[in-house]
């Protein structure tokens, strides 16, 4: 297995909007069929922050999977940065490949070299199979999370 990783662009949104809809266990307003022109504002907000990174990752030259990344500056831990793993998703038709495993691995590797002294994600209560992914990936649920839709 081949895996290349490169910074999404404009044309891989089909594919993201698709593998985030597909592996969302909440119901969504996004419409897989229709392009909405608030992902390329969301695109273009994340493109030009140089604290946010979209990547794409292929295999074999075919896209299979696709994460975000942010880099948050904080007070504690003198100043430190924190990185965040968000969106992680693999296409359905490539999952339990070790596609996933890989992703993070690259992820975390991005935030070490960012100088991140903590790499931090969430994961719907829903998804156990994600959480014990997560697990055997060295990741501890340490915290609760809340969340208030607006």
């Amino acid at each position: 297995m081949t895996l290349t990783y490169r910074a999404a662009t404009a044309a891989d949104l089909p594919f993201i909007v698709r593998l985030s809809v597909e592996g969302s266990v909440l119901a969504t307003k996004d419409d897989v069929t229709a392009f909405d022109p608030r992902y390329a504002a969301a695109f273009a907000a994340i493109d030009n922050d140089p604290n946010h990174e979209l990547w794409i990752v292929e295999r074999d030259g075919v896209p299979a999977g696709s994460f975000q990344l942010s880099y948050i500056p904080g007070i504690p831990n003198l100043g430190g940065w924190r990185g965040l793993i968000e969106n992680v998703q693999v296409d359905s038709a490539q999952r339990g490949g070790g596609i996933g495993g890989e992703m993070m691995r690259f992820a975390i590797e991005r935030c070490r070299e960012r100088g991140c002294w903590v790499v931090q994600l969430t994961s719907n209560k829903q998804r156990l199979d994600a959480h014990r992914f997560y697990d055997r990936l060295g990741f501890v649920a340490t915290h609760e999370g809340y969340k208030l839709h607006l």
